[in-house]
């Protein structure tokens, strides 16, 4: 399931059609103003080719629904499914305000599961999470193949609320980063780790120096060490100043990687997600190499990384709009 999640994640579903990025298949635009959409024979059609979805005519009388919106039950955040598929088309659409982007379910506006309309901060990013939705299949709703719109709901609902519960929380763990800790050189069993960890994460340490103003501290004891007191504060300054969507994406990343600086490394376009990947996998990956891959269990665990990964590096990327 992980695995699917990640190539439905990076598959390509951009299409150009009359001037216009869209999705690919049932996914149209909708249109800002919220035109009612015409008949195949119809008048106008609109001059950029546009399908735009309008209220069945029938639903008025038997929906249970909101008439204009949709929220997504509590159980959307941690259930494996959450209900059958009860809409067409999932599409994108301006917000009402001109501040955003929402994404429509068929003609309703799709809302977090704490009721609040679900607006985001770029096109690129309603698009993507438009896609997810698209995905879907008839028999239900999978929430565990929807990472972007999961991390949509923690950066709209959960961190404005908790911001300084989550940034005591990262920096609480960060002096015990997986970065700063460093195996022994004395045995066998570990100078093979110690010389990867020497060639890969000593850059990261040297970028650590020259980003913050202070040289890290590297230990080689479970139980980790003390930084510097002005590097403790200089990360801090850093996450203190990120959009609620940029700190969501940090904490999940760092939750995934057991680590502060690799997340902080790729928000600061220092690292890419192979190469964190990389690093996060660096000491596992050698007892792999020595003493095998066990089935089930190791490639699990690398599907699992790859798509926590994955997903938070795409969402922090679409949300500034790249």
């Amino acid at each position: 399931m992980a695995t699917l999640a990640a190539r439905r994640l990076l598959l390509p579903r951009w299409v150009a059609a009359g001037g216009r990025g869209r999705l690919l298949g049932t996914a149209a635009e909708a249109s800002p103003g919220g035109e009612e959409a015409r008949g195949a024979g119809g008048e106008g059609g609109g001059s950029d080719g546009a399908i735009y979805v309008k209220k069945p005519a029938a639903a008025a009388a038997v929906t249970t629904r909101d008439e204009t919106s949709v929220a997504m039950p509590t159980s959307f955040m941690t259930g494996s499914v959450v209900g059958k598929r009860f809409y067409r088309d999932a599409t994108v659409r301006l917000a009402d305000d001109g501040n955003g982007w929402t994404v429509m379910l068929d003609y309703r506006t799709l809302k977090s599961p704490a009721k609040r309309p679900l607006k985001l901060p770029s096109r690129a990013l309603a698009m993507a999470i438009a896609a997810e939705w698209e995905y879907q299949e008839s028999d239900g709703i999978r929430p565990f193949t929807m990472p972007l719109m999961k991390l949509a709901c923690t950066a709209l609902e959960r961190v404005p609320l908790t911001r300084t519960k989550v940034i005591d929380n990262l920096m609480k763990k960060f002096h015990q980063d997986l970065v700063f800790c460093r195996s022994p050189a004395d045995s066998e069993l570990t100078i093979g780790v110690h010389q990867k960890q020497k060639e890969k994460i000593d850059p990261i340490l040297d970028w650590v120096n020259t980003e913050f103003g202070f040289k890290p501290v590297v230990y080689t004891t479970f139980f980790g060490g003390k930084q510097n007191e002005g590097l403790t504060k200089a990360v801090e300054t850093v996450l203190k100043k990120t959009t609620d969507c940029e700190l969501a994406s940090i904490d999940a990343m760092a939750a995934a990687a057991h680590s502060l600086v690799i997340p902080l490394a790729i928000f600061k376009e220092r690292l890419g997600i192979e190469e964190a990947i990389e690093l996060i996998r660096l000491e596992e990956d050698h007892q792999v190499d020595r003493w095998g891959l066990v089935e089930g269990g190791h490639d699990v665990d690398i599907a699992d990384l790859k798509v926590q990964m994955s997903s938070a590096v795409v969402f922090l990327g679409l949300s500034r709009g790249v």
